[in-house]
């Protein structure tokens, strides 16, 4: 196990740097520059702010100095907002994002393994045909098209709740809804087909014969195996709720991360860019690490295959 996490780490850290390479050198492509601006007004003071901030260096050795910057976690101050660091935008506006995506995340889960146990064991009922409508329009509707419909009809026809902005815990609940709706479609469907298959399992028909109760051959032996395919995807359903945060915090006002994002792609502010592009592709690649070892927790196979191996 020591070895496996060894060469984990190597391969994330090798899969961060080509992401750092990647956006750096995609990002410094697109025409244009920051300071277009400052050009039209004067071209010595777009000078100096390029001096300032290395732009007038060789692509090279600005790499070079992100890099650096990367290795010390010191992002520098943001081009637009000089009087702001990038580290200090990231303070102030990922627990907001951090505190989103985690609450969707749990309420995907929570809900999508809900819908997909109640679907399977009432399989080809009015309750599976219910749960299976719900994952659908769930996948088939986009978090951005959610997130309007919720605040027409929720916020704007009924009052019933907030529209925008943070402020207290009922700020929380259309954001979640808009951003959790398409995991827990996929969390449902998958539970579900597992569930099925997993029914039939020798092992449950011995269960049964044994006579344990319903609620223990479902929650003891059955679930365990069939949430497997579950923690396979919850990786990249958390990628993609964390990502999906930027859009959904803009349509809300949520004063996350998203706020910053958006603003200095439309600004081509490099440091913020840089900066929470490296951080996100950070905790994405710790997620899915953690992943592969609740995975090997979950099945105990792995662990046997690895002890046999070594």
């Amino acid at each position: 196990m020591t070895a496996y996490i060894v060469k984990r780490l190597i391969a994330m850290l090798v899969t961060l740097w080509l992401i750092i390479t990647l956006t750096f050198f995609l990002m410094h492509s697109v025409p244009g520059s920051p300071f277009n601006e400052e050009r039209a007004t004067n071209e010595t003071v777009q000078k100096n702010l390029e001096k300032y901030y290395h732009l007038d260096e060789p692509l090279i050795v600005q790499y070079g100095l992100y890099l650096k910057s990367v290795v010390t976690f010191d992002f520098g101050p943001s081009i637009k907002k000089s009087s702001q660091t990038v580290n200090e935008m990231l303070g102030r506006g990922f627990p907001v994002s951090f505190e989103l995506g985690l609450v969707t995340l749990i309420v995907a889960v929570i809900s999508g393994i809900t819908l997909g146990i109640i679907a399977a064991l009432r399989h080809n009922g009015l309750l599976d045909y219910m749960a299976m409508t719900i994952a659908v329009l769930g996948i088939s509707i986009p978090n951005f098209v959610m997130a309007t419909l919720l605040i027409q009809q929720v916020a704007v026809n009924w009052g019933i709740l907030p529209v925008a902005t943070w402020v207290s815990p009922k700020h929380m609940i259309l954001p979640t809804l808009a951003l959790a709706t398409g995991p827990m479609a996929i969390i449902a469907r998958l539970t579900r087909s597992s569930m099925l298959e997993v029914l039939t399992q020798d092992y449950i028909r011995t269960a049964k014969a044994k006579g344990l109760s319903p609620v223990k051959i479902i929650f003891k032996h059955a679930l365990r195996n069939a949430l497997l395919p579950v923690v396979t995807v919850l990786g990249s359903l958390a990628a993609s709720i964390l990502t999906g945060t930027f859009v959904i915090e803009k349509i809300f006002a949520i004063p996350g991360m998203g706020k910053y994002f958006v603003e200095s792609i439309n600004q081509r502010d490099y440091p913020v860019i840089m900066g929470t592009t490296v951080f996100y592709s950070a905790i994405l690649i710790m997620m899915l690490f953690l992943v592969d070892i609740a995975y090997g927790i979950l099945d105990p196979r792995i662990k046997l295959h690895k002890k046999e191996g070594s």
